[in-house]
């Protein structure tokens, strides 16, 4: 992990020195996961050039062997501490001015008084957005697993079952094959694994970005409901492969006997998105011609109106996994990022079918120099559970 940390903690130092600052300072659990190997409380000041330095609230008594550890009750006492051993206070630091309060950005800006703080959020996201071989490596092992509990989805439904029920033991499938249960996200957004769609609650709008919605209840309005699964019905699984700390994206469909066949042509054409996707998707591709892409294939199909949810359509096809479930890059609208080697993204055409429910599918996969790696290898089409 030494090595891989030194790689991480470069790739950050280039970032600051290409936009001209003298360092940063990271406080969130998720970059400082990313930078230590383990989530921990307290900040991580990291210069653009030299060794780095990490000060900790908790655990006491943590330690890293390659990076000078401090104790430090508050923040306060973190300037004193660098100035003592050799390092200077920056007249420019990134914070992660996006995720942290106004009352802890104003502790640190009266912490650091004589430096300009600017916001680093987006920043620090993109370097975590290119991942590192031991990163790929983590993201395989996830969806590999992730494949193998899905694999097992049909063995757990009994007749009766409603979309919690069903949700509950898919839950328990993903738990024994090792998943840790965590469904982290970036922004004011919350769910549990993922979401069951079941029938016409498809179609429930969300206040949460996610591609689907589904009503879920007042204190979590996402997902599965109570709706009785129902012949004729279809239910979308979309859980949250974290199985390695690195979260994968995989969405599967499965009817109660026969379909519409409005439904079955929507779900072929949710396989033509992705394979027309995978085959552009390679660095140096732009993140709105992806989404461009899909609508086109959505449109010739006539199936626009319902296309990534039908009261409440999500605007994007695709997004970045990594330590969160929505890391960039996004594929969606006047998104003009270019694609880069190793970042690695999920993509998910949709459709919602009235008196049906959801059909479609999601995947991840791996941008290359020259081609686009699939990590989740699993039967593409609906799988009848009554079969």
């Amino acid at each position: 992990m030494i090595h891989e940390r030194k790689r991480r903690i470069e790739k950050i130092q280039r970032q600051l020195l290409a936009l001209n600052m003298e360092a940063c300072l990271i406080s969130t659990s998720v970059n400082l996961l990313y930078t230590t190997g383990q989530v921990v409380s307290g900040y991580h000041f990291i210069p653009a050039e030299g060794a780095s330095t990490l000060f900790i609230r908790r655990p006491e008594g943590f330690r890293l062997e390659d990076i000078p550890t401090f104790g430090i009750r508050k923040p306060e006492d973190m300037p004193g501490l660098l100035l003592d051993h050799g390092q200077h206070i920056p007249s420019r630091m990134l914070v992660e001015a996006g995720e942290m309060s106004h009352t802890d950005w104003l502790r640190l800006q009266a912490c650091f008084a004589s430096s300009e703080l600017v916001d680093g959020t987006r920043a620090l996201r993109y370097v975590r957005s290119v991942k590192t071989d031991y990163e790929l490596d983590l993201l395989r092992a996830s969806a590999a697993a992730h494949v193998r509990a899905y694999a097992k989805i049909p063995s757990v439904y009994r007749p009766g079952m409603t979309d919690i029920d069903f949700s509950i033991e898919i839950e328990r499938l993903m738990r024994l094959e090792g998943n840790k249960g965590l469904f982290r996200t970036f922004g004011d957004m919350e769910a549990f694994m993922g979401s069951v769609l079941a029938g016409d609650n498809a179609a429930a709008p969300s206040p949460y970005d996610f591609a689907l919605g589904g009503a879920g209840d007042p204190s979590n309005p996402i997902g599965a409901n109570g709706t009785v699964l129902q012949k004729g019905h279809s239910v979308m699984v979309d859980m949250c492969g974290n199985f390695t700390g690195y979260l994968d994206d995989i969405t599967r469909s499965f009817s109660l006997g026969k379909l519409s066949e409005k439904a079955y042509r929507a779900h072929q054409v949710a396989i033509e998105i992705e394979d027309a996707i995978q085959e552009r998707m390679v660095a140096g591709a732009i993140c709105e011609d992806m989404h461009q892409l899909a609508l086109d294939i959505a449109s010739k199909a006539g199936l626009s109106d319902c296309f990534m949810g039908s009261t409440q359509q999500a605007r994007f096809v695709g997004h970045g996994v990594g330590l969160v479930i929505n890391e960039p890059p996004v594929l969606a609208l006047r998104a003009k990022d270019p694609l880069e080697a190793g970042m690695v993204l999920a993509v998910e055409p949709k459709f919602v079918i009235e008196g049906v429910g959801a059909v479609g599918l999601e995947d991840t996969y791996i941008v290359h120099d020259t081609y686009c790696e699939k990590i989740s290898h699993l039967e593409s089409g609906i799988i009848d559970l009554l079969a």
